[in-house]
Order: structure tokens, then sequence, then C-alpha cells
């Protein structure tokens, strides 16, 4: 068995993975956190004593400093506090520092995204094969595993990939990943994480359709679809991570991603994509200095940790499959739902990091106990999936399955058609007012701030109307 456990990182994911590997630490060992702002990880220690989340007092817990840059020190780093399993949860930069660092340690790897180049964006696909897949034979001959993409997505929707193909299907036709998050974090504008590798992602989008790369313009093709429990939300085609894993690892005609973006964000976005400011080109100002755009919108948005207290509302993530199954049409929507309350309840967080630091913690589990020490570097859909689903039931992201008719109203259309035909249904309508800002917003966040102004007055009131 491994164990002991280096999270690396310190950001809202990090807090989550921290406080669930805690949880766990009869089966992880020892924990240590590390970042380039050590007082950031002691937050998140002094979070995990405080809520009493360690389940072994005696195993060691710990905030270190790094800079995960330095492969040296992260090797040096995983020597000293006898790390056995690294979890990197740093932004999506340091992802071939940490993995050399593994590599030269012997230790066991995985991260929760595909590795930027900070001066490039949205390469050429497969992206994996740009930097993670070049490196699959040296794990393999160093007996290193090295599991790629372990958060939800990529991550635990790459496993309901897998657990489709195992159980529900004899052949798959296509699979739509979806993702929404109809909750309300009571800000005129905010990210749920890092700014600057949120914006990133929609410079372009590809999708794998017809078994071959296709790309379209950002929030081009748009769906509205009646999800389970959260009701009705707009999806856009996306490009994302596990598209470019997918793609080669699971037997389907068309795998698309769709994520949900209401009327206002969409409304912010382009207004910042439009004047440049998601630029990650530096631009010289009038007295000399240089200045990244992107960064400089990074800087002025929250923090995504700040966005817990409050939030309301719940996310749902999912696959819808359809293919075959003896002989017969079959379409199968295979998802987790998440409240945001719940999340923060629990340890402080909001549902976003919630989803995204949970499946690391499951996975570093299944590597400790050997299911998922495979030796060599993977990504989540090449394993068994219901080990991992089944650790995820246990703590706090239960998966649902629910059966759908092929063809009927709660079907998910994901074809794609004519590009001049699907813009002419992805607009998105918003009002303004230079007065008051947050009149720009939704019909549903204005809706939501109504309830939470009505609850609070009934509680001054003693709960009388």
């Amino acid at each position: 068995m491994k164990k002991n456990v280096l999270i690396i990182g310190a950001g809202g994911v990090a807090h989550v993975a921290a406080h669930k590997a805690a949880m766990s630490n009869d089966i992880l060992g020892n924990i240590c956190i590390a970042s380039r702002t050590k007082s950031k990880c002691d937050q998140i220690v002094a979070s995990i004593n405080k809520m009493k989340h360690l389940k072994v007092k005696s195993n060691k817990l710990e905030a270190r400093q790094l800079d995960a840059l330095d492969i040296d020190a992260t090797a040096k780093l995983i020597k000293e506090t006898k790390s056995e399993i690294v979890i990197n949860l740093g932004n999506a930069f340091v992802n071939m520092s940490v993995l050399e660092a593994c590599l030269r340690t012997g230790v066991a790897y995985m991260d929760t995204a595909i590795h930027e180049d900070p001066d490039k964006v949205c390469e050429k696909p497969p992206w994996y094969a740009n930097y993670e897949w070049k490196r699959k034979a040296r794990c393999k001959k160093a007996g290193v595993t090295a599991l790629l993409g372990a958060g939800f997505d990529p991550g635990v929707v790459n496993a309901y990939c897998a657990l489709a193909q195992k159980k529900y299907f004899d052949k798959i036709d296509t699979i739509d990943i979806l993702d929404v998050n109809a909750g309300s974090h009571g800000r005129y504008f905010a990210t749920n994480f890092d700014p600057e590798i949120n914006f990133r992602e929609f410079v372009k989008v590809w999708a794998w359709i017809d078994r071959k790369w296709k790309e379209y313009p950002t929030h081009s093709v748009k769906r509205e679809y009646d999800f389970p429990v959260v009701g009705k939300c707009p999806v856009y085609l996306n490009g994302h991570d596990e598209l470019h894993s997918l793609s080669k690892n699971i037997d389907a005609k068309s795998i698309r991603f769709w994520m949900g973006f209401g009327n206002h964000y969409i409304n912010v976005f382009t207004v910042l994509r439009t004047l440049g400011f998601l630029s990650h080109i530096p631009v010289k100002l009038s007295d000399g200095q240089e200045l990244v755009p992107l960064k400089f919108v990074k800087a002025l948005l929250p923090d995504p940790m700040t966005l817990a207290p409050g939030y309301t509302g719940k996310t749902c993530i999912g696959n819808v499959v359809k293919g075959w199954k003896n002989g017969k049409k079959r379409e199968v929507f295979i998802y987790q739902i998440s409240d945001h309350a719940e999340c923060y309840k629990e340890i402080g967080s909001q549902g976003i990091s919630y989803t995204a630091g949970v499946p690391p913690v499951a996975a570093a589990i299944l590597i400790a106990n050997g299911k998922w020490d495979t030796k060599t570097m993977v990504n989540v859909e090449e394993l068994d999936p219901e080990p991992f689903i089944e650790i995820l039931d246990n703590i706090g992201l239960p998966t649902d399955v629910k059966e759908l008719k092929p063809g009927s109203k709660n079907s998910f259309d994901g074809e794609v058609r004519p590009i001049d035909v699907e813009l002419k249904n992805s607009t998105a309508t918003v009002t303004v007012s230079a007065a008051n800002p947050k009149i720009a917003l939704d019909k549903k966040f204005q809706l939501d701030a109504l309830k939470k102004i009505a609850a609070e007055i009934s509680g001054q009131r003693g709960g009388k109307k």
C-alpha cells in the first residue's frame, strides 16, 4: 500500500481535497499541503483542525512553502515528507514540473486538468498528446502511476463513460457531457475557479464529431435542457479536457461537452473578450510597463474561495449517452447533483470546488489500496469505474442514473447543425441599468435575491410573513 499524501496548491479545490484526505487519513497517512503562499496552506490546516476533520489525530498534517515549477524543490519535499502520492491541484502551468518530480522520486502522480503552456492557448488536439502522453513510456519504464484528469470533468465524467461502456451499452453512438451550475453567489460577476484558466478555456471550441476534431466559434451552439432537480438551463457547446482522451479511449461516433452559461455571463464575457481584456498576450502601457490583460482581469475579480458563504442553488454534471443494448436503442443520463449550501456546511466550500476536490481523494484511496496503482500513465476512463464511483457515493458525490426514452422530450439533442443555423439560435438577451448594475442580472438571480431578502425579513419577524 502507498501512503502519505502531498497536496500541491492552496485554492478552493485544494481546500476540499485536504479536508477529504484528512477525513480518510487512516488510509492515506500523513498529509502535507504545499503552495507558493504558505499562509494559504496554513489557513487550510487551521480549517481542518477547527472542523475536527483529522480522523487519526496522531498522523501528521502540515503546511509547507513550495514553488511547484522548481522540480528539485518539489522532489526534495516529496522525500522530506515521505509522500508516496502527489495530488497536483496547482494551476495547469505546473503539471509537467510536478510530474517530472514524481518520476525522479518514483511516487504516484495525479492531476485534475491538462497541462497548459502560458504562451499557448487551445493548442491543436488532442491536447494530452502535446505534453502528458509524451511521458507515458517513461512512467511505464519507471513503474510510476500517473493518473491524468482525476477531478470531476475531467475525471468522474470519464468514469461515467467507462461505466456506460461496461454496464449500460453494447455499442455507444454519442456522448454529451453536460455541466451546469444553477447556483447564485450574489456577486455581479465572478468565476467559480481560477479566472485565468477559466477564460483560457473559451478561446476556441474543439469538439469530437463524426470521429474527427471540429472547431466552432465560442458560444455559437446553444441548447436548453430540462435537467433533473435544477430544471431548465441553457448550455453551450464547449471544448474541454476530457474530450482529448475520451476520443482515443472510448469507441463513440461523437463526444461533445456542453457548459451552462446564463445571459449575464455571456454578456460580460463577450464585452471583455471583444475589448481585448481576455488576451494572454502582454500589451505595453504608455509608461513603458507591460501588462497581461487576462492577469489584470483576474486581479480584479473575486477570489473563488470567497464565493462559498451564502452560495445557494445546485450543480448538475453528467453524461447523456446514446447507443444500443441488446439490439435496441438506449439513452441514459448518468449524473451527480451537489448543493452549494450543503458543501459549505460540511467543509466551508462552494459546490464547484467540492465536485472538483472530492474525486482526487477517492482516486488517491484507490491508488493507496492498489486497485488503481497502475505503475504507468492512464486516464480515468481506462480504469474500472465502479470502485471509484462507489467511494464517491460514500464520501459526498453520489451518482444517479436516469433512463431516457430515445427521441422523447427528455432526450438531449446534441447533434450540431450547420453553423449559420446554430448562430441564429445562440443569442443572449440582457437588460442593462447604468444606475444599478445588478438589475442587469438574469431574472433567476433577481428572483433568488428577492427570496433571500424575504427570508431575512421573515427571520427578523420571528418567522411571521
